[in-house]
């Protein structure tokens, strides 16, 4: 799991450095877009006419009345309307306004300089402030910014407010006319409704006279009986019937009870003085002749006088309950009575206003609709009242300027930071995507990758860019270590056998560096101690000659015609057991000598006398004696210029070497700039930082050259390196 987890990370942390190498080998596009935009933004900047914005801000609400307030009516409060500002803003923006600005601020004169000294029209006045103005809400309110741009600012001063005014000025405007033309459609209505009601008069009054009805109830009444003498017949008759309910109740309940239950239930139901004294005196005798029956017998005259006088009050309770019963018979019967007249009454009077509504029905409706149409004219009246008063009343306008346009402290346009920045940044971002692009784009050889996955072959070697003749550069070059790894690589890479010592370097196109590989890997394989011989068999264009800075007038084609012996066209160079054989000169009629079989066997006769043969072979794309040359020797090596041929192109030039018969070992990857990639730091620039810089500390401490343990050291980094000793 946890090695999971490690490579991926380490395989994201290769694509982020695959980006930072192509950001570092495309560096002079990004810079070169980088400075022309970034120059071409600043320069343009400050050519641009400086541009100046005022700013004048207006609150605007929706039309409402003045009167309302003042005439006691509650103003009903408008619900939320989404697309009122919006539409504002149309209506600032709009023809009419416009045009007004346009007059306001003489604007057809102010601008008649940009149109060659003549009056601009109305139209293109118009369209060009269109143009120059910006309408806009300030955030979550009903506040509307209003701007103008312009060169001038007293211009742009007065175009902004002239914006906010003369839009003010067309609401109130249109208010007012709304107002007018209301006015005057109420009137007409009033008038035409006047004229309906005096129809409709002159029609009551006729049929009041023709049907005879005196019409004393009033207008607003539909009844000729007065509607307060019914009510009041009904209400007394509800309540002489909950008396008669009441009396009748009772009386039956007394009637229905005993003598002893009706004296002592009466008083209660129905109070009488008389009968309470009565009944109280009674009490008080019972009291008395109780007390004295203890003291006196029966035959006492006190006794028999008080028994005799509670016998009389006992009659005269009696006859008052009676009296008390009859009386209420007698109200109950009364109050019978009286319900029934008073139920009379009322079905009179109704009997008598439903004949009278029955006969006077055509003047009833006729009364009606005549008090509808007062009704409706009065209230004409009174919105014709209200609407005149409030248009004459100071109006406070649904627009309120609020803050008025001043003069521009500072242009505008252009924002020199801003545009700067920008530029920068922009050029930056160009830049940069202009390098992904040509990167993505370029399907030339970039990395090691790119070569193993193209041709299924190893590289041998990473050459770095600008190497020239080591012979120059001197043995301790730091170049050198790269062919020193490529010297290693050919040796064990490739040879199946020790007899296999002649080899070839082709490239695909011209330019490639294969005669420079092949000199300087010639050079280390001479520098370690092998007999060495370079051929140049480039017969097209030889270049050879000039690394040895020799003479190129007889060599191998005077050799391969028979004009000159081996011994004669054998060049001993400066460089210790290397030899150079260079091309020759060419006769036209001699361009397939390479293929002969004479060739053939100087190929055979040169592994013979050195340890390893080198032949310097043109473009395999150009001529056919790269072919020839690959299938005659024991190894080939195909030199890859980094991002210069398309990788097509390097995938042809291998196939026509195996096509051949040719023995190709592995790819050298030439011109690499390790300053700029990254990638192939390891492949040289880590040896030239840490080998050479501490062997120039260890040569300090080594003896004087020339003596045995230096001859000793250099012996040991020979064998480390893998040299073969020559054979003779």
């Amino acid at each position: 799991m946890d090695k999971t987890s490690g490579l991926e990370q380490s395989s994201d942390k290769l694509h982020i450095l695959d980006y930072w190498r192509i950001i570092r080998v495309r560096i002079a596009t990004i810079l070169l877009v980088f400075l022309l935009t970034a120059i071409t933004t600043t320069v343009v900047t400050f050519l641009i006419p400086p541009t100046y914005m005022s700013l004048s801000r207006i609150a605007v609400e929706k039309d409402t009345s003045d009167i309302a307030p003042l005439m006691g009516v509650q103003a009903s409060q408008s619900s939320f309307d989404p697309y009122f500002i919006s539409t504002e803003f149309e209506k600032i923006q709009s023809q009419i306004v416009l045009d007004a600005v346009v007059a306001t601020c003489e604007l057809r004169e102010e601008w008649k300089d940009d149109n060659g000294g003549e009056a601009l029209t109305e139209l293109r006045a118009r369209k060009r402030l269109e143009k120059i103005i910006d309408v806009s809400q300030y955030r979550n309110t009903s506040i509307i910014e209003l701007r103008a741009y312009d060169g001038d600012e007293n211009l742009a001063r007065e175009i902004a407010q002239a914006l906010a005014e003369e839009y003010k000025n067309y609401r109130s405007k249109l208010q007012k006319g709304r107002v007018e033309a209301g006015i005057g459609k109420l009137k007409e209505r009033m008038e035409k409704t006047n004229d309906e009601i005096s129809v409709m008069q002159a029609k009551v009054d006729a049929l009041r006279v023709k049907l005879g009805i005196s019409d004393a109830a009033g207008e607003d009444s539909y009844s000729i009986v007065e509607p307060e003498i019914v009510r009041r017949y009904e209400s007394e008759l509800i309540t002489a019937k909950s008396l008669y309910t009441q009396q009748a109740t009772l009386l039956q309940g007394l009637q229905e009870q005993s003598s002893e239950e009706l004296r002592n239930s009466i008083l209660t139901a129905y109070p009488d003085a008389q009968l309470d004294a009565l009944v109280r005196e009674y009490q008080t005798g019972q009291t008395t002749l109780a007390n004295k029956s203890i003291d006196l017998g029966e035959g006492h005259p006190t006794i028999k006088s008080l028994r005799a006088a509670l016998q009389s009050f006992e009659a005269q309770i009696e006859n008052r309950i009676q009296g008390i019963l009859a009386g209420l018979d007698l109200r109950v019967k009364s109050s019978l009575a009286q319900v029934k007249e008073l139920q009379k009454a009322v079905d009179n009077a109704k009997s008598k206003e439903a004949k009278i509504q029955e006969e006077g029905r055509e003047y009833f409706d006729a009364k009606r609709k005549l008090s509808n149409t007062t009704r409706m004219r009065d209230t004409i009246l009174f919105r014709i009242m209200q609407e005149e008063v409030d248009l004459d009343l100071p109006k406070e306008s649904s627009v309120e300027i609020i803050d008025k346009a001043d003069n521009p402290i500072r242009p505008v346009r252009p924002n020199i930071t801003l545009n700067i920045v920008l530029g920068v940044i922009v050029g930056l971002i160009l830049g940069v995507g202009l390098a992904f692009f040509i990167e993505y784009l370029d399907t030339s050889v970039k990395t090691i990758d790119d070569v193993e996955r193209a041709l299924n072959t190893a590289v041998l070697g990473v050459i770095p860019q600008n190497v020239g003749s080591l012979v120059d550069e001197g043995e301790e070059s730091p170049h050198a270590e790269a062919y020193r790894v490529l010297r290693t690589n050919i040796l064990f890479a490739g040879r199946q056998s020790e007899d296999q010592t002649t080899f070839t370097v082709v490239s695909g196109g011209a330019g490639e560096g294969k005669t420079t590989t092949m000199f300087n890997l010639a050079v280390i394989f001479a520098q370690l101690g092998d007999r060495i011989l370079v051929i140049d068999s480039d017969l097209r264009r030889p270049s050879m000659h000039r690394y040895f800075k020799v003479s190129n007038s007889i060599g191998l084609t005077n050799l391969l015609l028979g004009q000159n012996t081996v011994e004669e066209v054998v060049q001993i160079t400066d460089i210790p057991n290397l030899h150079f054989i260079p091309s020759g000169k060419l006769p036209s009629s001699s361009m397939g000598v390479l293929s002969s079989s004479k060739m053939k066997g100087f190929v055979a006769d040169m592994k013979s006398r050195y340890d390893y043969v080198f032949f310097d072979a043109p473009p395999i794309m150009g001529v056919s004696d790269a072919s020839v040359l690959a299938s005659a020797v024991d190894l080939c090596v195909l030199v890859v210029q980094y991002r210069k041929y398309p990788q097509l192109m390097t995938q042809r030039a291998k196939e026509m070497v195996t096509k051949v018969g040719g023995n190709l070992v592995g790819v050298v990857l030439n011109n690499i700039n390790i300053s700029q990639d990254s990638y192939y730091y390891y492949y040289s620039g880590y040896y030239y930082d840490n080998y050479y810089k501490s062997r120039e500390n260890e040569e300090e401490s080594l003896p004087e050259k020339g003596s045995d343990q230096e001859k000793s050291i250099t012996n040991e980094s020979a064998d480390r390196d893998g040299s073969v000793k020559p054979k003779y």
